[in-house]
């Protein structure tokens, strides 16, 4: 996985080119009207129901635009709210929040409600051993806000990008000539570029599984659009040589038959890409 400070420069990017992005060459609108030396004061109102995310995130962008502005904190990242609370306080230049106020709603409409999602799928899944995982169906250019806010909700990440972990998927192994082509392939160029990357490896079926454990040293194995029976078949079947993980179509009524077919880990796209934002205001007191 990515490193805490990769982690970070994701976020700076993301702040730097939004900021870029929306203001330009100024906030005219606050320009025309409000002075320079104008001070506000505004609130994080929550007019929704679910798991607040992008509080911290709020923090980076509010001092990026202005190291002035002052935030008073009245919930964290990862608290459960409902309609009429209030998040966090800022204070400082009028045209200073104005220019961060729509990157911070966009950002934490959008994180909590990935969020609250995943906090759902989180609590459908107590009692078993199986985790629920996030995939890289996100949004080209805030993948790291999307992930992020997964973590905040109590889910798990899985690989960032294509750089940090191999993943042989169907089109992997077709375009290789077989599995075991693929998996020889992938372990000598991991070798030769003196890389440490784990190897994950798709299965289409159960023939599929047999074959991928006829090579040593793979990470885990997904389980793609199995059945329950084949899932829990292939969870025998694998046993403790490797980590097992189902995915495919898995949603908040399968969820939990899934996991309870034994596998580590379930991973969704639904997280990140079937979202509805929560309705989340700035607003000036």
């Amino acid at each position: 996985m990515i490193s805490k400070e990769q982690f970070q420069e994701e976020i700076d990017g993301i702040i730097r080119n939004a900021i870029r992005e929306d203001v330009g060459d100024g906030d005219h609108s606050s320009l025309a009207c409000i002075p320079v030396t104008a001070i506000g004061r505004a609130k994080l109102l929550v007019k929704d129901n679910g798991i607040l995310a992008g509080v911290d995130f709020a923090r980076q962008v509010f001092t990026y635009v202005d190291a002035n502005l002052e935030m008073e904190i009245l919930m964290k990242d990862g608290s459960s709210i409902k309609y009429g609370d209030i998040a966090f306080y800022i204070q400082g230049s009028s045209q200073s929040i104005l220019k961060a106020e729509r990157l911070v709603l966009n950002a934490m409409q959008r994180m909590s409600a990935i969020a609250t999602k995943t906090n759902r799928f989180v609590k459908l899944l107590e009692g078993t051993n199986t985790k629920i995982l996030d995939t890289r169906k996100t949004t080209p250019g805030i993948r790291a806000l999307e992930k992020w806010a997964v973590k905040i909700g109590g889910g798990e990440n899985h690989r960032f990008a294509l750089y940090d972990m191999i993943m042989l998927k169907d089109n992997h192994i077709d375009f290789a000539g077989g599995i075991p082509q693929a998996i020889a392939k992938t372990q000598h160029y991991l070798k030769t570029h003196h890389k440490d990357l784990k190897i994950i490896v798709e299965a289409r079926n159960l023939d599929e599984v047999r074959e991928i454990l006829r090579s040593k040293g793979i990470y885990r194995i997904l389980l793609d659009n199995f059945n329950f029976e084949d899932t829990r078949e292939a969870v025998a079947l694998i046993g403790n040589q490797c980590l097992t993980e189902a995915s495919g179509g898995i949603n908040e009524k399968t969820l939990r038959q899934y996991a309870e077919c034994g596998v580590n880990y379930i991973s969704s796209g639904a997280l990140t890409h079937s979202i509805n934002n929560l309705d989340l205001s700035l607003k000036a007191v």
